[in-house]
């Protein structure tokens, strides 16, 4: 059921996420490890200058304001001049976030099929690197976020249809959290999720 609001008693529909798919001009512009990583920057910490991005990347200004100019022509960042104070240029990124189309795995074009690899490559570096950030400072956080934070993993048997329909309702379950009326103690939250067949041994 929608939720309501107390200012205004019409249902307010959940926002859904504006997610860009990736096809294969769109993945070859974004398959660099930095420009994966300014996008994500981007998301996770709002609108920024390529001096800022670059000081929180570790990167010269040079290289991260060429890959942003890039990341704009391939429709990934947009300017955010509503931040801008002086001549800096602020940017912010255009969607929520990025589809991935498993058919670019297995098509014909060995360039597309590459930027893929590095695509995916890079996105579980990500990962690996927050989790590992996270259980660096976890002990400087409260117990109630201690508790409130998870690392765990499931063995389930299942066909593909059937692991397909789980990732779709624990996507659906996550992103139904996105529109919580503001509450105290918030905090930015990630969730990463990883599903993937075995063959039993």
């Amino acid at each position: 059921m929608p939720e309501t609001n107390a200012q205004n008693p019409q249902p307010v529909e959940p926002v859904e996420p504006q997610v860009r798919m990736l096809d294969a001009h769109s993945l070859r512009g974004l398959a660099h490890p930095l420009r994966i990583r300014l996008l994500g920057a981007l998301r996770l910490h709002g609108p920024a200058t390529a001096s800022r991005l670059a000081e929180r990347l570790g990167e010269s200004s040079g290289a991260t304001s060429y890959h942003l100019r890039q990341l704009a022509a391939y429709g990934f960042v947009e300017d955010a001049p509503e931040h801008g104070k002086g001549r800096e240029r602020w940017w912010r990124a255009s969607h929520d976030g990025t589809g991935f189309d498993e058919s670019l795995v297995h098509t014909a074009d060995p360039e597309t099929r590459v930027a893929a690899d590095v695509f995916l490559a890079e996105i579980a570096k990500m990962h690996a690197q927050e989790l590992a950030g996270w259980m660096n400072e976890a002990q400087n956080w409260s117990q109630d976020w201690r508790r409130g934070s998870d690392l765990s993993d499931f063995t389930l048997r299942l066909t593909a249809d059937q692991s397909l329909e789980l990732i779709h309702k624990l996507h659906d379950l996550i992103n139904g959290y996105r529109d919580l009326p503001p509450s105290e103690g918030a905090e930015t939250v990630r969730f990463h999720t990883h599903a993937f067949p075995r063959h039993t041994e």
